[in-house]
């Protein structure tokens, strides 16, 4: 089969979700590469990204991804750099992408990975290329570069659902002492009382996100529910993954007491944790965080789930909650460029990584 790429401006969404639901249907790929995700991201940002789309000989698609462009600034100057996925601006980008690569059919040739990476070595607007948080064995890394570098690596902690199902529905019997303590103590703050989880309808989006966004504030130094945009995103993306079924957003509540807010997705037979909010404890040693979590392990298992994700990040509450993980990565891809060659002499002298300006 010879596959051909090629880079298009920006189809009118429109005009581009019938292909991308068409492949996405027959892909193995992640919810952030899905359709949901995609047009939340490009709606709400308006991020206006080129389309990379790689095609069989009948003209069908065999794979489709979207690519930033941005000057991004480095410690010589700024650098053009390509993004995947993702525009290259901090704002469009507060979303965070995970579990990142092109949205591919399952059945497509080996090649593919190949196609799509020489179609965007030919172009020549670009000396750096940046791939967010995707697998450690990704296709896209196998291609040569005069430079590569790791910004970063996370994990991403998740609970076999399976394995509580084994238990009985007893998830704290899989975790450690130490945490099934913590949680235990933390209930006995709130009575003898059971969690409930309400799920939102789409008349109770605003309200519930405007909740999060009281409970968040003031709690973290780098806080996107301060951020417009990405409040935009977050109620956009509720109410397309209502309609699909692919998100939703779970009130927690003891009594008369809140827990907290989760809100999730769901996809393909995976739940994943991507923003929570939590209502202060009632006492010193409260733990409405890990209430939350573990009243959704619970659901989620009733429902028949495999696996509640956390998604990225090096919190010790998620490997606490955690019966397993995977590794995400962050890389620069680099072309030669004398600016980049001076820059990575100077860098090993100052001991300062990529990641750093």
């Amino acid at each position: 089969m010879t596959l051909t790429a090629t880079f298009l401006p920006l189809p009118p969404l429109a005009e581009l979700e019938p292909r991308w639901r068409a492949l996405e249907a027959r892909a193995d790929g992640s919810f952030f590469v899905g359709w949901t995700w995609m047009e939340s991201w490009l709606s709400a940002t308006g991020a206006t990204p080129e389309l990379l789309a790689v095609k069989d000989e009948g003209g069908a698609d065999v794979a489709l991804a979207l690519m930033g462009r941005s000057l991004d600034k480095r410690l010589l100057g700024s650098t053009p750099t390509l993004w995947l996925n993702q525009a290259g601006q901090y704002q469009a980008d507060r979303p965070f992408m995970e579990y990142n690569g092109l949205l591919a059919a399952r059945d497509a040739p080996p090649e593919l990975h190949d196609v799509a990476m020489a179609a965007i070595l030919r172009r020549n607007d670009w000396r750096a290329l940046r791939l967010s948080g995707v697998a450690p064995d990704s296709p896209l890394l196998a291609t040569p570069f005069r430079r590569r570098v790791r910004i970063d690596t996370s994990p991403a902690y998740h609970i076999d659902l399976d394995a509580v199902r084994a238990a009985k529905g007893d998830y704290l019997s899989l975790l450690s002492a130490n945490t099934r303590s913590q949680i235990k103590r933390a209930a006995k703050d709130y009575g003898t009382a059971a969690p409930v989880i309400a799920l939102a309808s789409a008349g109770d989006i605003d309200g519930w996100l405007a909740e999060m966004q009281t409970l968040n504030t003031g709690r973290h130094a780098e806080n996107a529910w301060d951020d417009a945009v990405f409040r935009a995103f977050a109620a956009t993306l509720l109410r397309r993954g209502l309609a699909t079924g692919e998100a939703e957003l779970l009130r927690i509540t003891i009594g008369e007491h809140l827990l907290g807010l989760l809100l999730n997705f769901v996809y393909r037979g995976r739940a994943m944790n991507y923003q929570s909010a939590f209502a202060a404890p009632l006492g010193p040693k409260g733990k409405p965080g890990l209430l939350c979590h573990a009243a959704a392990v619970g659901r989620y298992a009733d429902e028949g789930l495999d696996q509640y994700s956390l998604l990225a990040g090096k919190d010790r509450y998620k490997q606490s909650l955690s019966t397993g993980s995977e590794t995400l990565e962050w890389w620069s891809l680099e072309r030669f460029s004398p600016r980049l060659e001076a820059e990575a002499v100077l860098r090993k002298l100052l001991r300062r990584p990529v990641s750093e300006a």
